[in-house]
């Protein structure tokens, strides 16, 4: 089926317009309270429905510390040139004219007894039920020499935005013939395919304004998603220009010195001009304040998303372990419809469906060169369980891999219509 906006949304009607108080404070004021932590496309999505659908009969809030988001997905796109960074911008007001409490704060604590968020600016937010989506952070020490104080010299623009900006003037200032470095994260990581797209895009970009240069990457796994799909890429539209040392090569066996500029693997220490470190990840710090996660991740129950910690509070989208889907915003917006649902049913009665989820991940090699891959899901005992899954073909022809990125785009327009209204 092609995907455009209208299918993406489905049937979902524009929420009434209300603009809300900017902090809910009140108790015994009737209506149940949800809070949602997180405002990517997990967060966004379900503070939106569960205000929408409620048609206002429970009290929505939203903590999200930036009044802009600027969505991962699609952010390799900006590295290559294909987009602005204005493109994968997107702000708050929408949600909050449809209903949607939206506080710009950090959320700093979680009391599950008394059931409250508090903030960074001093106040705290009672809740029913609570929605954590705070997507990810990294593991300290995870690459030998990065630390997020080595951010600047070494970004990792896995949180898009400024780190975005910066690993693109970086980019722009490279040296004629200069080299760039990628520190690959090992399994599991935020978007499977992602830092492969952003190969691509460097090289796409490179190729048309600096072509001697060179690209480097250690990765720390065998594999990757959608590996033949790149390597393919790779050759056909920069041939010479990748090189790619898998853990077979001591592609985990890396060090970096963010002051000289050097990365070291296996041994073997190369002068950069460029270096983009992707470190371990874990889930968002809030997760583990609120006493949900278990290791680096939040377990989760399949149908509903709730935590197997405590049934008041769920876990959307990269933060949470909850079985076959990966780390994407596409999962996250499917899981929060899900949880959506369920925790409207819990506090209102309304009806609960059984859960589905789906997933696509799209990236983009060369201009009009788009692959994907993608699964459908249910929700067992265990957990979200994979049934059925595609992916693109080696050798496909070049009308199929245009209407591959288009159809891309007619996502990218969809889900953040749905997550932002």
């Amino acid at each position: 089926m092609k995907l455009n906006r209208r299918h993406f949304i489905g049937t979902s009607a524009a929420a009434a317009a209300s603009l809300s108080a900017p902090m809910v404070l009140a108790d015994g004021h009737g209506k149940p309270r949800v809070v949602v932590v997180g405002g990517g496309a997990g967060g966004a999505t379900a503070a939106r429905y569960i205000a929408k659908d409620s048609k206002g009969a429970i009290d929505v809030t939203l903590i999200e510390p930036t009044r802009m988001y600027y969505t991962c997905f699609f952010s390799n796109l900006y590295l290559g040139g294909f987009k602005d960074i204005e493109d994968i911008g997107h702000s708050y007001g929408s949600l909050a004219a449809g209903g949607v409490n939206v506080v710009h704060d950090w959320a700093v604590g979680v009391d599950r007894d008394a059931k409250t968020v508090s903030l960074a600016g001093g106040g705290s937010v009672p809740y029913d039920k609570l929605i954590l989506s705070p997507g990810i952070d990294f593991v300290d020490g995870a690459v030998e020499g990065w630390d997020l104080s080595a951010q600047n010299a070494m970004p990792h623009a896995y949180k898009a935005g400024s780190q975005s900006e910066l690993l693109k003037a970086q980019l722009m200032a490279m040296p004629e013939g200069g080299t760039f470095a990628m520190v690959a994260p090992p399994n599991p990581y935020r978007c499977p395919p992602g830092p492969y797209e952003r190969v691509s895009m460097v090289a796409h970009f490179l190729k048309a304004n600096n072509p001697t240069a060179k690209i480097i990457v250690a990765d720390p796994k065998p594999k990757f998603s959608k590996m033949s799909l790149f390597q393919e890429g790779w050759a056909n539209h920069y041939e010479g220009m990748i090189d790619w040392i898998g853990e077979d090569f001591g592609g985990g066996n890396v060090s970096v010195d963010p002051n000289a500029m050097t990365v070291t693997i296996d041994g073997e220490e190369t002068k950069v001009d460029v270096c983009n470190v992707i470190p371990a990840m874990k889930a968002g710090r809030i997760a583990e304040i609120a006493g949900v996660t278990d290791g680096n991740w939040a377990p989760v129950n399949a149908a509903d998303m709730s935590t197997k910690a405590d049934a008041d509070i769920y876990v959307l989208g990269d933060a949470s372990q909850q079985g076959d889907m990966p780390k994407s915003g596409f999962s996250a917006n499917s899981q929060a419809k899900v949880c959506a649902n369920a925790v409207r049913g819990a506090l209102t009665g309304s009806k609960v469906f059984p859960a589905r989820f789906s997933n696509t991940c799209w990236s983009l090699i060369d201009t009009n060169d788009g692959v994907k891959v993608g699964a459908s899901y249910e929700a067992t005992d265990e957990k979200i369980a994979k049934v059925e899954g595609f992916i693109s073909k080696t050798g496909e022809s070049a009308d199929l891999r245009k209407a591959t990125y288009e159809e891309s785009e007619g996502w990218y327009a969809g889900i953040t219509a749905d997550m932002f209204g």
